[in-house]
């Protein structure tokens, strides 16, 4: 096999792998790159539909992620919405990401959105994640649970929600600490310091 066909090949496969991401940002990333791969493979074999072809889904990949990376910033892209324990739309979300939540948070049962103040995190109409609050005492908000969809993972609405929706300071609390074992932590990027087995933000 020449570099050329070698070249082809990794090209199609990137662009396949691509398809399979669930994170929507990963995914227009890893289809770019394969598209511009393949321009170059079918520029070299003169083979110029295709290179139009790759180099249009190329310019699509491109705005939509310079838009994606816009929105990522923009705190009107997010609303945090307080439903009740029993709500049955909570009920319906919570079981269908049963077992990605358990993946992240394995302590988690939904029987526990009684224990706290469950939000909805919402992007436009589609919900991004669930956060559920308890109240600790002494100004501490204590996040039992802080679940994020796989398809906005890559979109920060975890910063939305500590940092700039007002969510724990409108309720009086002056610290946030986050759940204990939680799996793959994030919390360090947003300015959270380790705190034993969780971290910590102080709001004040």
């Amino acid at each position: 096999m020449s570099w050329l066909d070698a070249l082809g090949w990794f090209g199609s496969a990137l662009l396949v792998f691509s398809l399979l991401q669930a994170r929507i940002l990963r995914l227009r990333v890893l289809n770019t790159v394969a598209c511009v791969i393949l321009t170059v493979f079918n520029a070299l074999l003169g083979v110029w539909p295709m290179v139009a072809m790759n180099v249009a889904l190329a310019g699509i990949n491109v705005y939509f992620v310079a838009r994606m990376l816009r929105e990522r910033g923009d705190e009107r892209a997010y609303s945090v919405v307080a439903v009740g324990p029993g709500d049955g739309y909570l009920r319906h979300f919570l079981e269908v990401y049963r077992e990605d939540i358990a993946r992240f948070f394995p302590g988690f049962a939904p029987a526990d959105v009684a224990s706290g103040t469950t939000y909805l995190v919402q992007h436009g109409d589609e919900t991004a994640g669930v956060v559920l609050v308890r109240d600790a005492g002494e100004g501490t908000a204590e996040v039992a649970l802080d679940y994020v969809t796989p398809r906005f993972r890559d979109f920060a609405p975890g910063e939305f929600v500590f940092r700039r929706s007002g969510l724990f300071r409108e309720r009086g609390f002056v610290r946030v600490l986050t759940p204990a074992g939680m799996v793959a932590p994030y919390y360090a990027r947003l300015g959270f310091v380790p705190d034993g087995d969780r971290y910590r933000l102080d709001l004040a």
